[in-house]
């Protein structure tokens, strides 16, 4: 087992990892930025260091910062959590050349995830259903519109490294496409330093469903059911649930057989989370693996009864998937989880500033994941999120009164955060008849417009 891990990340993730890391009697290390000096990951962990300024490339991101940080603490393994360096395969190439252990999958496979392009290959190869798309990248106008000609409008161009739906976008007609695609590719330039795109089509109203694997270095791999995460806005999720209400016990266990299949044949080991879309027919479409821990990964844990950031440990330090889940997976209830984020509920700007009052709730069935305290302040250079309130039930529908219950008891003053908006959503029929797709936002607000 490791002596000390350094957690490479900042809010509640590097707080969810340091309380995995002190169950298993691992000491930590926190690095943190000018604007993190008083956060509480650093107030935690059992050392703390300060790797740059606030701006996350010239700190979080900055991997000899990164690096220089657990040589000097002397470090057994780095834990990336999500965002930041977590699928950054050259991270991970730097921290094993210099005799850290990097909490994740290998390199090579963590390329091979974030080339999604490549990605859709290997797991067509390995019986996965992929969208019609192009083979391969598209770099020429003309190219792309007979791909988008053969597969039929309207089709999606889609930057081919990065995520969080930028370099995205939907083309209905070939007189959009010129345009459309050199949006696309300026925007993964800008995001991700590479301007590839690929075209696939384009599903109108879908359902997004991901699975959590875990797989152990050995090759054997397990499934710990899937998550709805249909709740979207600007292709960012705003609420999770487990399981999903479309997905049978039948399509559960072959999807299960197949991801095992899949996840052994290109080498996964550690967590991923394996992303489809799902059309009005109810089939499932493979779009991209996510080679680390999901923000969402506490309703799997809720209705599994695994740590899956405990497990991500263990099995970096040589556990098999026969120690974490010995008897196999079994999912227990369902599980709701709401992105608080500090944001203005209406107008979805940022709502950085001093918290003045909080009251987290509590009780059965409820857990909380924040970094907030009373007094602390949310800096602006970050990503929005301020915390993950996740309730638990024997059913959804005991999961949804419990999650009713909870944000009515959460009380953050001093800024604006997305609370209201999470009420607003759990309070639609809609919701409560599990009629979703990614496309639920626009119709709640073009009603309430009318």
């Amino acid at each position: 087992m490791f002596r000390k891990i350094l957690v490479a990340n900042r809010g509640e993730i590097a707080l969810r990892v340091m309380c995995a890391a002190k169950e298993l009697g691992i000491q930590t290390v926190a690095v943190y930025s000018e604007a993190d000096r008083y956060s509480l990951h650093v107030r935690f962990a059992d050392e703390a260091i300060c790797i740059g300024p606030a701006k996350s490339a010239r700190s979080y991101l900055d991997i000899p910062s990164v690096i220089s940080a657990a040589e000097i603490t002397n470090v057994d393994a780095i834990h990336p959590g999500y965002g930041f360096l977590s699928e950054n395969a050259n991270f991970a190439e730097v921290c094993e050349t210099s005799g850290i252990k990097f909490i994740g999958p290998r390199p090579d496979v963590t390329r091979l995830m974030g080339l999604k392009q490549e990605a859709r290959a290997a797991m067509a190869k390995a019986g996965l259903p992929i969208l019609p798309g192009s083979p391969d990248v598209v770099s020429s106008v003309s190219d792309a519109l007979d791909i988008a000609q053969e597969i039929g409008y309207p089709v999606l161009v889609k930057a081919s490294a990065g995520g969080g739906g930028r370099g995205m976008r939907i083309v209905r007609s070939p007189e959009e496409l010129p345009a459309l695609m050199v949006q696309a590719q300026q925007e993964a330039q800008a995001a991700f330093n590479c301007p590839d795109v690929y075209i696939e089509k384009f599903v109108g109203a879908p359902r997004h469903i991901e699975f959590q694997v875990m797989a152990d270095s050995y090759c054997n791999v397990e499934v710990f059911g899937e998550r709805e995460c249909s709740i979207q806005r600007r292709h960012q999720k705003l609420i999770e649930e487990a399981t999903s209400v479309v997905v049978t016990p039948e399509l559960r266990a072959d999807m299960t057989r197949r991801l095992k299949k899949a996840m052994a044949e290109v080498g996964y080991s550690n967590a991923g989370t394996v992303e489809f879309l799902m059309d009005e027919t109810g089939k499932l479409y493979f779009i991209e693996v996510n080679a680390r821990i999901q923000v969402e990964h506490p309703v799997t844990e809720m209705i599994t009864g695994v740590d899956l950031v405990k497990s991500q440990i263990l099995i970096a330090a040589g556990a098999k998937m026969s120690d974490i889940v010995p008897n196999g997976v079994t999912i227990t209830g369902h599980a709701i989880e709401c992105r608080i984020n500090a944001e203005h509920p209406d107008k979805f700007t940022p709502s950085p500033g001093k918290i003045t009052a909080l009251n987290l709730p509590g009780g059965i069935g409820v857990r909380v994941d924040t970094a907030m305290y009373a007094d602390g302040v949310i800096p602006p250079y970050y990503d929005s999120l301020a915390a993950k309130l996740i309730t638990h039930g024997r059913d959804r529908k005991e999961a949804i009164a419990r999650m009713r219950r909870a944000l009515e008891m959460f009380v953050v003053e001093g800024i604006h955060t997305s609370i209201p908006l999470h009420q607003r959503i759990l309070a639609h029929p809609d919701f409560a008849a599990g009629k979703l797709d990614t496309h639920f936002l626009e119709r709640m607000f073009a009603m309430a417009a009318h």
